[in-house]
């Protein structure tokens, strides 16, 4: 019996990816696991499809002094599609772009070896840096990340970075990046970060259901020849402005330091981060920015959050029982964040702001989630916002 046409049409695309013309279709296997994937029988050459797609609804009011600043509105907050795949057991690429906003930006565009003792990657990628920005924006608990991790971590930039993992006990991670633009260009002036993190879990017990995880980071940020820094960050809803910002100003250097927790017992999960960043700027003072966020969550039916121990983040979750025509109710969880942010030290007044965020996400399937947020932001000297925001996510 002939394989059907869809996988004789990825089978071609395979051959001729990767210039392996002696591999007949028949010899490929495909299959569904949230995601279209497709290998070869001998392992040597795996492929993926697939995206995200996240459809948000923002709902604001607040004070006098900030109504001018909010709206109400829609937007696709992600829409993005990825291929990656392994070539000959060893190396690895993937390629992913962001059509949200109205240009194809990069997002995960590398090329990988994987080695015995870990694994070495070239090209577009998250520093590492922070557990919440470890973790995929599919699989928060929250719709936006905290205010400390949208001000201060550095995300994707271009460059070059070793990482791996010790079983389930340590994760790790350094790496060498130019800052970068949405296209992942950067150049010789560019600022340059050398950025490290390293994880490990104490407690690691029934395949995830009861662990304990510490973790901590660095970067060293070479600023360039009349260079400079800005901080700043949305309340915690993507569909606003931003109401603490220190604007630029000069600097030379900076190193920032973050300090993180997490823990899941059963249906109980919790985790917390501490950022600081000191920056060697002596014509505004040598500033120091901080910022904290405290989360946890609960699952009203039978599940836990699930953590990827060779990254050190939280990872996709798969319901007990998903909302199916059997009858099944997918899983249900509640969720509170409180967050800080003070950008307010020496000569830079960047303001300062403290949110609560209560959570309700409903996972359907492994694939598909609906979120419901109320954030309460309250920014100092211009008063209080209220945002409720409501998220419908796919990811493929």
């Amino acid at each position: 019996m002939k394989p059907p046409v869809h996988r004789l049409a990825l089978c071609f695309l395979a051959t001729l990816l990767f210039a392996a013309p002696a591999v007949r279709c028949d010899d490929w296997l495909s299959k569904w696991s949230n995601g279209h994937q497709l290998a070869s029988e001998d392992g040597q050459f795996k492929l993926k499809f697939g995206g995200r797609i996240q459809a948000d609804y923002t709902f604001a009011s607040g004070d006098n002094a900030l109504e001018d600043d909010l709206d109400n509105g829609f937007e696709f907050r992600r829409a993005r599609l990825f291929f990656s795949g392994t070539v000959y057991q060893r190396v690895e690429f993937k390629a992913q772009y962001d059509f949200a906003g109205g240009s194809a930006d990069f997002k995960d565009v590398w090329i990988g070896l994987k080695l015995d003792w870990g694994q070495v990657r070239f090209g577009h990628f998250k520093e590492y840096f922070s557990l919440e920005e470890q973790t995929s924006s599919k699989y928060l608990a929250f719709i936006e990340r905290s205010l400390p991790v949208e001000a201060f971590s550095p995300s994707r930039n271009s460059g070059a970075g070793v990482h791996g993992a010790n079983g389930d006990t340590l994760n790790w991670g350094v790496g060498y990046f130019y800052d970068a633009d949405g296209f992942a260009v950067s150049t010789d002036e560019n600022n340059t970060n050398l950025t490290a993190r390293i994880g490990w879990r104490p407690l690691y017990e029934e395949g995830g259901k009861k662990l304990l995880h510490l973790g901590i980071a660095v970067s060293a940020k070479e600023i360039a020849d009349n260079g400079t820094f800005r901080f700043r960050a949305r309340p915690e809803a993507h569909f606003t402005t931003r109401f603490v910002n220190t604007d630029r100003f000069a600097a030379d250097s900076s190193t920032l330091l973050g300090a993180e927790v997490a823990g899941v017992f059963n249906r109980f999960w919790f985790a917390g981060e501490y950022i600081q960043t000191d920056i060697d700027s002596p014509e505004f003072g040598d500033p120091t920015f901080d910022g904290y966020y405290a989360q946890a969550g609960f699952f009203l039916t039978d599940d836990h959050r699930r953590f990827k121990t060779s990254t050190g983040a939280f990872n996709r979750l798969k319901p007990s029982s998903n909302w199916d025509n059997n009858g099944g109710k997918g899983a249900w969880e509640i969720a509170v964040r409180a967050s800080s942010l003070n950008l307010n030290d020496a000569a830079i007044h960047g303001g300062e702001q403290d949110n609560l965020t209560l959570a309700v996400n409903w996972h359907l399937n492994p694939a598909t989630r609906l979120m419901i947020n109320w954030v309460n932001a309250d920014i100092s000297t211009l008063g209080t916002a209220n945002f409720f925001l409501v998220r419908w996510q796919v990811d493929f």
